[in-house]
Parts: C-alpha cells; sequence; structure tokens
C-alpha cells in the first residue's frame, strides 16, 4: 500500500506515527511507516540523547521530529532575563491550592503556593522552547542528526527553521487546521502540510477532517497532505487517501500501545473512554487542545470560581507542574487525583480499548487498508 509520500520519504507504508515516547517512534519506523518525536519535553541535551537512542535502533531508517512554535505567546516569555513563574497571579496559584484541597492531593506547601512543579529553572526553560527562540536549540540539535522530516506543530515555521532546514537537505512539515493556515504554511516554505481535523488529539481548530483534508489538498497542490485527526484504523486510512492526502499522521493510537510512556492510570482511563469523553480545553496549555475529559477540564471550564486558563506559555508551567503532582499521587492510589489526571488524545480514543505493541498497530492499519481499498475496488454503478 505505497503513496508517492513513500517514495519520497523511503518508507514502507504512508503512515506517520507522532509521539513523545522514543520507544514509540523507533517502534512504527521499524516496522515501515515514520515515526516522529515530539521535542518540547526535551532540552536541547536531553533531545541528543533520545535522538541518538533512536539512531541506535533504526538503523538508518527515517524518522522525524516535530517542534512547538506558537504564532502567539504571552509577552513575558520574551525577556530572557525574566523568571517566567513570576508572571502567574497569585489568584492561578490559589485556583490550583484549592483544587488541590478539593481533591484530597497531596502536596507540600510550596508547590500549593504555586513556586513547585518544574523547578523555576526547569519551568522557564519549558516556557522558553515554545518561542523561536527557545525552539532554535531544539532545531539545532536534530538537525545534526540524521532526520528525515522537521515538523513545526503549532503555527508558521519560523524563517530560521526553515533557512536551517533547507541547508541540511530535510524537508519542513507544518500542521493546520484551516485553508488559511495552510496558506500561510507553504508561504512560509513548508514542504509537507499535516490538515489536523478538530477529532484530533492537542491542539486543534474547529474544522472536522471529513471537511478539512480536501479543501487543504485542493488549495495547496502540488504539495502533498497527510490527514490528521480521527484516524486510528485502516478503514480511515482508506478514507484519508479517498480524500486526496498522500498519508496519514496520527497521535492518540499510539497512547494505550505497549511501548507508551502514557502514566498507567491515564492509560486505564483512555481503554474506558468513548469518543464522548474528550473536550478542547485551554486548562492544560493555555490554547485550545482536544484531551480527555477530567476534574481538571471540568474545573477549569466550568467552575464558577476557575479564574480561566492564562495564556501559553504561563498556564502550560502552571498546568504542567500541578499534573506532575497530580500524576504521582494518582499513581500511588489517591482517588481525588485519579478524577482530576488527564492526558492529550483525540475522539478516537473510544476506538482504544486494547493494549498492543505498536507494531502489531501498524501491521493492523495496513492491512485494513488493504481490504478497504480492496472493497472500494468493487463498488460498481448500480
Amino acid at each position: 500500500m505505497r503513496t508517492e509520500i513513500c517514495d519520497r520519504f523511503g518508507i514502507e507504508f504512508p503512515l506517520f506515527a507522532f509521539s513523545h515516547c522514543r520507544d514509540v517512534v523507533a517502534a512504527v519506523t521499524k516496522a515501515g511507516g515514520f515515526g516522529v518525536l515530539g521535542a518540547v519535553a526535551y532540552s536541547p541535551e536531553q533531545l541528543d540523547r533520545e535522538l541518538s537512542w533512536i539512531d541506535r535502533q533504526v538503523r538508518g531508517r527515517p524518522y522525524g521530529v516535530d517542534v512547538l512554535v506558537p504564532g502567539k505567546i504571552d509577552e513575558s516569555a520574551s525577556d530572557p532575563g525574566a523568571r517566567l513563574l513570576d508572571f502567574i497571579p497569585e489568584v492561578h496559584r490559589d485556583f490550583v491550592a484549592h483544587l488541590f484541597a478539593k481533591y484530597g492531593v497531596s502536596s507540600d506547601r510550596t508547590f500549593t503556593a504555586g513556586q513547585a512543579g518544574p523547578h523555576p529553572t526547569t519551568a522557564d526553560e519549558l516556557g522558553r522552547r515554545v518561542t523561536h527562540s527557545g525552539a532554535t536549540g531544539l532545531i539545532d540539535v536534530a538537525l545534526r542528526h540524521p532526520i528525515g522530516l522537521i515538523a513545526s506543530a503549532l503555527g508558521t515555521p519560523p524563517p530560521v527553521m526553515v533557512e536551517k532546514a533547507r541547508a541540511a537537505g530535510v524537508p519542513v512539515a507544518a500542521l493546520v487546521g484551516t485553508v488559511e493556515h495552510a496558506r500561510r504554511q507553504v508561504g512560509a516554505g513548508a514542504d509537507l502540510i499535516v490538515a489536523q481535523g478538530t477529532e484530533a488529539g492537542g491542539h486543534t481548530g474547529e474544522v472536522s477532517t471529513m471537511v478539512l483534508v480536501p479543501q487543504v489538498v485542493d488549495t495547496v497542490a502540488p504539495v502533498p497532505v497527510l490527514a490528521a485527526g480521527g484516524i486510528a484504523n485502516g478503514r480511515q486510512m482508506a478514507a484519508a487517501l479517498a480524500l486526496g492526502a498522500e498519508g496519514v499522521w496520527c497521535g492518540s493510537v499510539w497512547l494505550t500501545t505497549e511501548e507508551a510512556e502514557t502514566p498507567p492510570v491515564v492509560k486505564r482511563k483512555m481503554l474506558a473512554a468513548t469518543s464522548l469523553d474528550t473536550v478542547r480545553s485551554r486548562s492544560r496549555t493555555g490554547k485550545p487542545a482536544r484531551q480527555l475529559v477530567s476534574a481538571w477540564t471540568k474545573e477549569w471550564d466550568e467552575a464558577t470560581e476557575s479564574p480561566g486558563a492564562l495564556p501559553m506559555p504561563l498556564q502550560m508551567l502552571l498546568a504542567e507542574g500541578a499534573l506532575a503532582r497530580i500524576g504521582a499521587a494518582a499513581e500511588s492510589g489517591e482517588p481525588g487525583a485519579r478524577e482530576l489526571a488527564n492526558y492529550f488524545v483525540g475522539q478516537v480514543v473510544g476506538q482504544l480499548n486494547q493494549v498492543k505493541p505498536a507494531r502489531q498497530v501498524v501491521y493492523e492499519m495496513i492491512e485494513e487498508l488493504s481490504t478497504a481499498t480492496e472493497r472500494m475496488s468493487k463498488i460498481t454503478r448500480a
């Protein structure tokens, strides 16, 4: 089941797998797909170690790296001398403390005052990784490795990213949620467009995959397009190809694989969830991102005492620190923490009801794709 994208990237199957877990990236690449490592969680030094490990595992097979470079962030992150945690208002710190108390999450006073979570130095580093200048370090590290693609996950790829990738001979991909976004990304130099529908996990727009993909395909031709959002089996892959995409970009389907680093409590919640159990919420990053519905999303989005989400990256710093503590408490058996725990995931979570090796997921998707396309080829006029 090859398309032109397979020949272009030297892969067997038109299946791109986004994951923050290096084991998933390596497993999918070795199975004939194209693994893409999400880099925002790593410092440049950490990313270098992760990519070196992947290099050893895949032995020359192609894989990629995804960096987060949003078009708009809070002005505080543009000041390299500022301590970002100082910009988090006391009312937001107090709300986190209130949630910890309400749900019985054990914590020390430093954390509930909003001063812990990530160590202040780590927090500032995390926040600045989503700026153009902060992402440059990750881009430089990625391009020192034999990657086959670098992707801009949120926002137009900055000129420095395109220039450095061009010099290294690495194609640039960009994720989009509207036709206008697609036009801008191609104008900025993107070689590959990922049209991501609102069904997808993480940062998404409001247009569905079925509507978005053919519009983007027609708008950016001859630039190739991958379809993303609501794709976790071969029938959905076949639908994406029928819409004009050259392949698919999947993320959620890997979250319940054996290799995934998804916390066990969250993985169990995903396995039990239906497609109605996700929500686009600003409560985790400050931008609309689809994730599991949990007490965390409900309190931030619906509670009358909620101060509302902060802009990126401040909400991300506050939330990731709090959710790290919540995750640890959930794994230790605290029921309130389990109510709060969540993670990014798309509406296909309703299909994810069994833990499997990533390699098996790849092969099952391709086998079903073959069956689906064969069935479609037999459809004749009445």
